[in-house]
C-alpha cells in the first residue's frame, strides 16, 4: 500500500493542472476533478468572498471538469445558477464561492444547476475521511505518503491512484482531491499535479468533518 501511495504523488506541487482554457465548450471535458479543502486554507481558495470564515475540517472547494492532457474548460456559458444556493453552504460554507463553482465549472457540464449541485454533493459524500483527521487540535506533520494511504485504506472503493493531495509552497496541506468519470464512479486521476513534499504540515482545525 505504501508503494501505491508513493506512486500516486506526481511531479509537481498543488493544485489541478496549470493548462486551463480560457472559455470551453460545455460538455466537452473527459473526467470530474472533486476538490475538499483542508479548513484552515480554505478561505485563500479562488472564488472565496471577503467575508468567507475558516471552517472546521475538510469541506468542498469543487467539482471540476478536467481532461486527460492537463487542461480543463472554464466558464464555458453564461447561465444562472440555482435559485437558492445557501441549500448548499453544508458543503461549501461561502455564498461567493458556490456561485464561483457554477459559473466557471458547472457551465462547462451540460447539468442544470440542480443536476450539478447534486453531482457534487454525490462524489462529496462518496470520499470518506480518516478519523485521524477529526483530532488535529494543533498544528502536525505527516508523512505525504502515510496521507495518502490514510485516505486509501478507508475508501477501499476508489481504485490506486484515484486519490491526490494537494499542497503550497510552504509544504502545507490545501487539499485531497479525487477523480471521477463523467458518470460519477471513482477512477484512476490522469494529467494532475499533485504534492510532491515528502512530509506536510497540516494546520489545526478545531473539528473536523
Amino acid at each position: 500500500m505504501l508503494k501505491w501511495a508513493l506512486g500516486v504523488v506526481l511531479v509537481m506541487a498543488a493544485g489541478v493542472g496549470a493548462l486551463g482554457q480560457d472559455k470551453g465548450v460545455p460538455g466537452k471535458f473527459d473526467f470530474y476533478v472533486m476538490n475538499v479543502a483542508w479548513g484552515p486554507q480554505f478561505c485563500g481558495v479562488p472564488g472565496a468572498g471577503p467575508d468567507c470564515k475558516m471552517p472546521a475540517g475538510f469541506v468542498l472547494h469543487g467539482l471540476w471538469t478536467q481532461n486527460f492532457d492537463g487542461s480543463y474548460p472554464v466558464n464555458c456559458a453564461e447561465l444562472p445558477g440555482p435559485k437558492n444556493l445557501k441549500r448548499f453552504l453544508d458543503m461549501t460554507p461561502d455564498l461567493p464561492l458556490l456561485q464561483h463553482e457554477w459559473d466557471k465549472h458547472g457551465t462547462c457540464t451540460t447539468l442544470k444547476p440542480e443536476a450539478f449541485f447534486a453531482a457534487e454533493r454525490k462524489t462529496y459524500t462518496a470520499l470518506v475521511v480518516p478519523a485521524a483527521f477529526k483530532h488535529f487540535d494543533k498544528d502536525a506533520e505527516m508523512k505525504t505518503a502515510a496521507v495518502v494511504e490514510l485516505f486509501a485504506k478507508i475508501n477501499a472503493g476508489f481504485p490506486a491512484g484515484s486519490i491526490l493531495l494537494s499542497c503550497n509552497k510552504e509544504k502545507q496541506l490545501t487539499a485531497v482531491e479525487a477523480c471521477f468519470t463523467k458518470d460519477l464512479r471513482p477512477m484512476v486521476c490522469r494529467g494532475l499535479p499533485s504534492c510532491t513534499a515528502d512530509v506536510v504540515k497540516i494546520q489545526a482545525a478545531a473539528a473536523a468533518r
